[in-house]
């Protein structure tokens, strides 16, 4: 019965750092015209359980793109600004892959439940 309890906190595990993955997705792709925005990124650590947790967010310290525009506000005296470092391609598809691993755990999440509860169930008799 532990082995099951426990599968469900590794999947709900699974689970938030999905979330927290296709969050800084979209806000990537919310920010890729913001001038001097850095891409986020977030790694995951595993825990000792088996389960997963996000670490701390990383800004990608990659060049930012200049910019040619001399009427933007922020241009500096050539008529170049700092635009922002997001690739959307990459972002859409950072953003699918945590969607699907998200509904892998939720599968195996309602999955692990489905067994706690026939388990329950064959005890009761």
């Amino acid at each position: 019965m532990s082995d099951i309890i426990g599968s469900l906190g590794i999947s709900a595990s699974g689970m938030h750092a999905q979330s927290m993955r296709l969050r800084h997705a979209s806000e990537n792709i919310a920010n890729a015209d913001t001038p001097g925005y850095r891409r986020k990124t977030i790694p995951f650590q595993e825990l000792a359980d088996g389960g997963v947790a996000p670490g701390r967010v990383r800004l990608d310290r990659g060049e930012l793109p200049k910019v040619y525009d001399p009427s933007h506000p922020m241009a500096d005296g050539s008529g170049h600004y700092a635009g922002s470092n997001v690739d959307l391609i990459v972002e859409i598809a950072d953003a699918r892959e945590a969607q699907r691993s998200y509904e892998a755990n939720l599968k195996l999440f309602d999955q692990s439940r489905q067994m706690a509860q026939g388990l329950l169930d064959l005890l009761k008799r």
